[in-house]
């Protein structure tokens, strides 16, 4: 039996708790906290896991706390629990920015911290979520953690280090997809079709690509390769995409996005 707590039921919990229990996970094993009573109400309902409005309580005898929570408040919510946790109960946070060596401080001398970069498309089984574990954390533990984000999509261990340039290439990235796939809606409505035409055809089209890099086996390079003909509609646009300084801006947005991280941390 492995008993988890996840501190915060909003968003990213919500994503946690529905990945395990679709895993296999009992409900009975989980807590969850939340202020809002109807909220609990309305995960209890929906998933049969245990709610109380009490952290304390949530993570004494848990072998694994989820804190999901936002940044501003990681370090005074392990502070708060510090006193319930040990070397037993491995406490992973998902809020960008917050460092190990500030986890670590708050939730006391010796117990095992990992700092997560999840992103948004866990909410469906898709995340992709980037682990680094802090000095206390055994390898029977951090195998235990990758295990259990592997619920909401797949997991890579990276060094702390490389958190900053995580956040830039899959924690953010998912709303550059989403600019994208909206200017190409917005260029077929210019173009003369319907909103709902336009819609159907980029948001399907995003889908399909994203599919086909995930289980192709090919690289993007090879994919983008292969739908361009020589002299083809497809050149034409790409010619003004490069020209138009496409490959430069994602570069400086994902260096914009690493230095903001870093400075949150």
């Amino acid at each position: 039996m492995t008993k988890i707590a996840v501190l915060g039921g909003g968003q990213i919990g919500e994503a946690l708790i529905s990945g395990l229990v679709a895993s296999g996970y009992e409900p009975a094993d989980i807590v969850v906290t939340n202020r809002r009573a109807e909220r609990s109400e309305e995960l209890a309902s929906s998933y049969g896991v245990s709610t109380t409005s009490d952290n304390l309580a949530a993570v004494d005898g848990a072998d694994y706390v989820f804190a999901c929570v936002k940044p501003y408040a990681i370090v005074s919510l392990l502070e708060e629990v510090s006193g319930s946790l040990g070397v037993d109960t491995t406490v992973i946070s998902l809020a960008a920015g917050v460092t190990l060596e500030a986890m670590e401080v708050a939730a006391g001398e010796g117990v095992p911290v990992v700092r997560v970069m999840p992103n948004t498309p866990m909410l469906v089984g898709k995340g992709m979520c980037a682990a680094a574990a802090g000095e206390s954390v055994e390898a029977e533990q951090l195998d235990g953690v990758v295990k259990l984000l592997e619920a909401v999509g797949e997991v890579v261990v990276v060094q702390e280090k490389d958190m900053d340039a995580v956040t830039a290439l899959s924690g953010s990235s998912p709303a550059y997809y989403f600019l994208v796939t909206e200017a190409l809606i917005d260029a077929g409505v210019q173009l003369g079709l319907t909103r709902d035409v336009a819609e159907k055809l980029a948001a399907t089209s995003a889908a399909g690509a994203g599919k086909m890099l995930a289980e192709s086996g090919r690289d993007a390079g090879t994919l983008r390769a292969n739908v361009t003909s020589p002299g083809g509609t497809t050149a034409a646009a790409l010619r003004e995409l490069e020209e138009s300084g496409i490959r430069g801006a994602f570069f400086r947005a994902a260096q914009a996005c690493a230095d903001r991280s870093a400075e949150l941390g």
